[in-house]
């Protein structure tokens, strides 16, 4: 009798060996030791610019551009006008070239999970050597009918932008702020062989209101738009200001993404200044490609 109970504990011991084996190697989605389901992390989000907490973006930008200048005479004394310039087309009357092919940096800050920082330069930088078909009145200089002008556009942008995210999903993000672009314009027309010159050049801040859109598609494919803009009119100043762009992005890896977009910038200033008495106009647009690396 005894040893049919060792056999039978044997044979029991045997048959609770396998049950034991599974409890103490759990599935990889169980707790290891006690076998309890692990709830998904729910602050593990798909890499997409929405997460980004961080990023630096290269694009190579080649814009048409348009631009629209009167240079005016400066004002005898204060509170008189001075004389209205000719209004001219940079590209056509002037001879500047109509693209400016370019390298672009961008840089984001996410500050905590709702807040961004975005920083952009823009700089274009063009010149012009052209025979005239008609009578100029550039600034307190006169260019006549046949006069070989060299002229010389530039315009330095740097922006700062700051956006609240008002709707932050795994999906969706939509941002609403401020933004202020710091602006140095300068132009020069001269005749040389009658030894005519004029420089104006002129520097201040726009303010500009911004709105964010960022959809993410896919785990790899997302669609960026973004649009800015403001209208003011202050003493002898009134000018716009408006930045629209959108892209499409291919998440390569976690930390890296490539794309494709579009960005269309409109200028308009007009101002009675000692510096820059006139007006100035110009139309940027054109397709970019880029790199990003992100955080």
């Amino acid at each position: 009798m005894r040893n049919l109970l060792y056999l039978a504990s044997a044979l029991l011991a045997l048959q609770t060996l396998p049950a034991h084996a599974e409890r103490e190697l759990p599935p990889a989605e169980h707790d290891r030791w006690s076998g309890a389901p692990i709830k998904p992390d729910k602050n593990r989000n798909t890499p997409s610019p929405i997460t980004d907490r961080f990023y630096v973006r290269g694009t190579f930008f080649n814009p048409a551009i348009t631009t629209t200048l009167r240079i005016d005479t400066q004002s005898p004394g204060p509170g008189l006008a001075g004389t209205l310039g000719t209004p001219v087309s940079g590209e056509k009357d002037l001879g500047l070239d109509s693209r400016n092919p370019q390298g672009r940096i961008e840089i984001m800050f996410r500050l905590r999970e709702r807040n961004r920082l975005r920083v952009d330069y823009f700089e274009s930088n063009r010149r012009g050597d052209h025979v005239i078909n008609r009578q100029i009145l550039f600034g307190n200089e006169t260019f006549a009918v046949n006069d070989r002008v060299t002229s010389s556009v530039q315009w330095r942008q740097f922006g700062l932008t700051y956006t609240f995210s008002v709707l932050r999903t795994d999906r969706f993000e939509l941002g609403l702020g401020l933004g202020v672009d710091f602006v140095e314009a300068e132009a020069r027309g001269q005749v040389v062989a009658k030894r005519l010159r004029q420089d104006v050049s002129g520097a201040g801040a726009f303010p500009t209101i911004p709105l964010d859109f960022t959809w993410r598609i896919s785990r790899r494919f997302a669609m960026v738009a973004r649009a800015q803009y403001l209208r003011a009119s202050v003493n002898n100043f009134e000018g716009s200001m408006g930045d629209y762009h959108a892209d499409f992005q291919y998440r390569w890896k976690p930390n890296f993404s490539v794309g494709a977009g579009y960005t269309d910038m409109r200028s308009f200033l007009q101002v009675n200044d000692a510096h820059f008495p006139g007006l100035f106009r110009q139309h940027v647009r054109g397709p970019e490609a880029f790199f990003k690396v992100s955080f």
